[in-house]
């Protein structure tokens, strides 16, 4: 009724940047006929502007918010030209024009908003144009995604455009040194990922010398899968920890305790124990010892207080039935030879050299019987939540920003902003299949994946853990259907290059563990031209489970 009586919103948005198109496409009529060093030129013109209005306002006093808000309004009044720059640049390098509505996502991203955009409508080369647009102030634009592969493979890919006009471009990954990363940090446009940028943060601030410090101010930041970092990954502390010495022995004895308690089979109510040991609270990941549960911990380790200063036992002890009942092998963990390694919940991969903190990784390797290593303090923690609002501008791209609407404008104050796909969408879009028990879903995975196979259409299932891709292989092995299993188990991973090369043909079958967060390109036929990736989701494989 709101809609029909005022219209929509979204649409009264599209139609204010109509115009800002308009004058783009003109606008390229002049500049086809520029030569690349005339079309370069155009950059040092722009950077001109900005540099004389920062000398202008630094002879005038004013400060850093009245600075960036006068450069905001020539960057608004910059717009049409630096954006049919690209556009063209962007044809003469990549042999890759943006559509109408990629220059409408650009202004969106410009503007400090979401821009929800379906998968395949090309976000990346989208990026592009408020990133060099933000660029030409010099004070850095920051490009986030998801992993390693994506962050390098965008700044070698969409990084050629701005180097062709005359900007540099940096690269963050994970085994760089800190000069090498001071030097990626100064480029115009840099690369990264949200977990690369995040540690770089704290260790600044652990610096005791300016010298050692690799970032700069934080300016402008597009994000890629943007709901994925600002609301699934909001509160994942990002810590930088110190070791402490503690006997390892607690460990092995809270471990053989904790195997020895009961759990509870309900939660107590009214301040009511439970019958059982101790009782579970898997939404917030915590386990509480009952009254009788701390009557038998104290007579199996033989101590009258759990809480004594001179001996404590109740971490050790908690800390031991939270490795029992809430991480669980081959899901939050795997075991690599004598580590516990962690698989990341969001990406499905795994982070060798991470380790939780505060004991729990102890208490883990305590359960698996490995050699316990030394437990960390927390020296410096920050959520991506807190990290990302460092920002004075923000701004993110996905295909799925609107059913989190609410939260991107109380959290972060992000408009979410619809726009609309080059082409009428052909594919259909099936709602969601809702089963009573879980072999019952499981089952019905297998069956639907061994019709399609028939056909000879190569498919994708998407899995949450390790243990739950293990599960469906075996369902498509009893039904001899021959796939492929890509998860975090260490013969799997060194398969991954492999896996993915052969994804797309026809009639293939992949299992892949949490695939949202790998970067899901497929290379057709191992063909590594970046023209011949397409996204899996929703261009390359026609079905998808």
């Amino acid at each position: 009724m709101l809609k029909l009586l005022l219209g929509d919103p979204n649409a009264r948005k599209l139609k204010r940047y109509q115009p800002l198109v308009s004058d783009i496409n003109l606008l390229e009529e002049e500049i086809a006929p520029l030569s690349d060093d005339e079309l370069r030129g155009l950059t040092v013109e722009f950077r001109g502007k900005l540099a004389a209005l920062q000398l202008d306002c630094q002879n005038r006093g004013l400060g850093t918010e009245a600075t960036l808000e006068r450069e905001r309004k020539v960057l608004d009044e910059l717009l049409p030209q630096a954006f049919a720059v690209v556009r063209e640049a962007g044809k003469r390098v990549l042999a890759m024009r943006h559509f109408d509505v990629q220059l409408i996502g650009g202004m969106v991203l410009h503007e400090g908003q979401i821009a929800e955009m379906k998968t395949g409508e090309g976000k990346t080369l989208v990026a592009t144009l408020p990133a060099y647009l933000n660029a030409l102030s010099g004070r850095g634009v920051h490009v986030v995604t998801v992993n390693d592969y994506l962050a390098r493979r965008d700044a070698e890919w969409m990084g050629q455009v701005h180097r062709f006009l005359g900007l540099s471009v940096g690269l963050i990954q994970q085994d760089m040194d800190p000069a090498t990363r001071r030097t990626n940090y100064n480029c115009d446009i840099t690369y990264a990922t949200n977990s690369e940028l995040g540690f770089d943060y704290l260790r600044d601030n652990m610096a005791s010398d300016i010298a050692e410090v690799v970032q700069r101010q934080p300016n402008y930041c597009v994000i890629d899968e943007v709901d994925s970092i600002l609301i699934d990954e909001a509160r994942t502390p990002l810590i930088i920890s110190g070791q402490i010495e503690r006997p390892q022995e607690k460990y092995q004895k809270a471990a053989e305790v904790a195997a020895a308690l009961q759990r509870s089979e309900e939660m107590g109510k009214d301040g009511i124990d439970p019958e059982g040991d101790y009782e579970v609270d898997e939404k917030q990941r915590s386990c509480t010892l009952t009254d009788e549960g701390y009557a038998k911990a104290e007579q199996l380790i033989g101590v009258s207080d759990l809480f004594d200063p001179a001996d404590p036992w109740a971490h050790f002890i908690t800390n031991a039935l939270k490795a029992k009942e809430l991480f669980v092998k081959d899901v939050n963990y795997i075991v690599r030879v004598s580590d516990a390694v962690i698989v990341d919940e969001f990406t499905g991969r795994v982070m060798p050299g991470r380790r939780w903190s505060d004991g729990q990784h102890q208490a883990i390797e305590a359960k698996e019987s490995l050699p316990i290593q030394p437990e960390t303090q927390t020296l410096a923690s920050i959520t991506y939540q807190n990290f990302f609002l460092l920002y004075p501008r923000l701004a993110g791209m996905t295909g799925t920003a609107k059913t989190e609407e609410v939260e991107f404008e109380k959290t972060y104050k992000l408009e979410v902003t619809i726009v609309p796909t080059n082409r009428l969408r052909s594919r259909a879009d099936w709602t969601d299949q809702v089963y009573k028990t879980e072999p019952a879903k499981w089952q019905a995975v297998a069956n639907e994946t061994a019709a399609i196979h028939k056909d000879g259409r190569p498919v994708l299932v998407g899995t949450t853990s390790v243990e739950k891709s293990e599960l469906l292989s075996a369902l498509l092995a009893e039904q001899e259907i021959p796939h492929n299993l890509l998860n975090a188990k260490p013969e799997n991973v060194e398969r991954e290059a492999e896996i993915i090369a052969q994804a797309g043909r026809s009639g293939a079958v992949t299992i892949a563990t949490n695939m949202a967060g790998r970067g899901t390109d497929i290379i057709l036929g191992g063909n590594s031209d970046y023209m011949a990736r397409l996204k899996v989701r929703e261009q390359l494989l026609p079905q998808l489970v």
